[in-house]
């Protein structure tokens, strides 16, 4: 049954289906208005640039929120990450101001019928050119509030209030012309331009607030071109294992500084500069997005939010990171790239080798990393083992080297290595080692219509 909101009323939002439609009516006569989403954290700030949902963005990375035009956002409420707690519905004009608006209605339903019905019009305003019209937020359950406020300013102010970037950033850059010499293909040459730009003056702010950072780029930099990967573009993700016996990994600061070299790799392939995190124990999470505006002690603050587990399985956090890249997409123009780092075998072998085998059909390489004292020495900071009493308190990776050969896949979509300590191994040989098979997959991917 529909609940009616007056300004300033909230309510749970009880017995909600999976999918949820928002509609947005709204008419100014002559004037056009523009509907955008913004996914806020807990203290209503944007959580991550790619969750401001708008004409030139229409979707979040996972596609948990979706513009479908015409004023309809498409909701998957379970599918945003922990950092998404708040989504603000909202309509900014380029001209005129919000007492102009003849009527309006927001209108939310489900499978089942409309949920809830908020309407306004134009008397309840005065010269604003912004309008928070509603939320949908997280406190222990989903609730919705009809915002219904006014905001002096448009678009642009609107989105700085809510901490993003600059709107310049995400609008469309005009294509050059080009010369009749100039090379074309298939991903534009003026965006691969754009591109490298952005790198430029990303490499420059780092350099003043993160030197180490930079020096972390440039041996990834000699790895891509010994890789011919240096213009190569890819999403990059980052499965790091929370059971209990990674504590002493945690607190020494090792996964903070390896997630950092991760994230090196990721501000050369991924066009936002940042890589996707997901967690696993005995449960999957996926927990945002670590960036070079919030590097810093990430890990830490992960793990304030996600304690660590008594068990370990793959397969729930591979599904996962499989529906977040590919849920429905069939091919796509990026690939992905995930490092999954481990310290144990997995609980849930069968169902990890169907993972394995199903995304060999996706445009997805996994590089199993295998961290502590192995049978299999790959790295130089993993020594060769000696004699039994060694070899019987060596970690057993097997697993990880039987999904690395696994046979009748479609492709090849897996690599193994193992270090003892991720510190002592040089970070070039680091790099050499996490792209050690991708290069040769990217081709194979594209030849089998899994990539553009």
């Amino acid at each position: 049954m529909s609940t009616p909101f007056a300004r300033g009323q909230k309510s749970k939002l009880s017995d909600l289906g999976a999918n949820l439609n928002l509609k947005v009516h709204i008419q100014f006569g002559s004037l056009e208005a523009d509907l955008s989403c913004f996914g806020l954290d807990d203290t209503s700030k944007l959580a991550d640039d790619r969750y401001f949902v708008f004409f030139n963005q229409p979707q979040s990375p996972e596609g948990a929120i979706k513009s479908a035009g015409n004023g309809m956002f498409t909701l998957e409420l379970s599918r945003l990450p922990n950092t998404v707690r708040r989504l603000m519905f909202t309509a900014t004009l380029d001209q005129g101001s919000m007492s102009q608006l003849s009527s309006g209605a927001l209108i939310l339903s489900d499978d089942s019928g409309e949920k809830a019905r908020f309407e306004f019009r134009g008397s309840d305003f005065s010269q604003e050119k912004a309008l928070m019209i509603a939320e949908i937020y997280f406190k222990d359950v989903w609730r919705f509030a009809a915002v219904g406020q006014g905001f002096n300013g448009g678009l642009q102010k609107l989105l700085e209030h809510f901490g993003g970037s600059a709107l310049e950033a995400s609008s469309p850059t005009p294509t050059p012309t080009p010369t009749p010499t100039a090379p074309t293909s298939g991903s534009g040459d003026s965006k691969i331009s754009l591109i490298k730009q952005k790198r430029i003056d990303l490499d420059k702010k780092l350099e003043r607030e993160a030197p180490a950072m930079v020096s972390l780029i440039k041996k990834a930099n000699i790895s891509l071109e010994k890789k011919g990967l240096s213009d190569h573009r890819a999403k990059v993700g980052l499965c790091l294992d929370i059971s209990g016996s990674m504590h002493n990994l945690y607190q020494s600061g090792k996964i903070q500084r390896l997630a950092e070299k991760v994230l090196a790799l990721g501000t050369r392939f991924d066009d936002d500069f940042a890589i996707d995190i997901f967690l696993f124990g005995v449960d999957a999470h996926q927990a945002g997005s670590m960036d070079p505006n919030n590097f810093s002690n990430f890990i830490g603050n992960v793990l304030r939010n996600y304690p660590l587990e008594g068990g370990t399985n793959y397969a729930p956090v591979m599904r996962m990171v499989r529906d977040f890249y590919f849920r429905g997409s069939g091919k796509v123009e990026l690939p992905t790239y995930l490092l999954f780092l481990t310290d144990g075998d997995a609980q849930d072998k069968d169902q990890t080798r169907r993972e394995v085998m199903d995304s060999s059909r996706e445009g997805i390489f996994w590089q199993f990393v295998g961290i502590g004292k192995s049978n299999k020495a790959t790295g130089s900071g993993t020594p060769k083992k000696k004699g039994f009493w060694a070899s019987l308190l060596a970690s057993d990776f097997g697993f990880l080297e039987e999904l690395d050969d696994m046979t009748g896949r479609f492709l090849d979509n897996a690599d193994f290595f193992s270090v003892e300590d991720p510190e002592a191994i040089p970070d070039q040989e680091l790099y050499d080692l996490m792209l050690g098979e991708y290069a040769g997959w990217v081709p194979q991917a594209r030849a089998k219509n899994l990539i553009f």
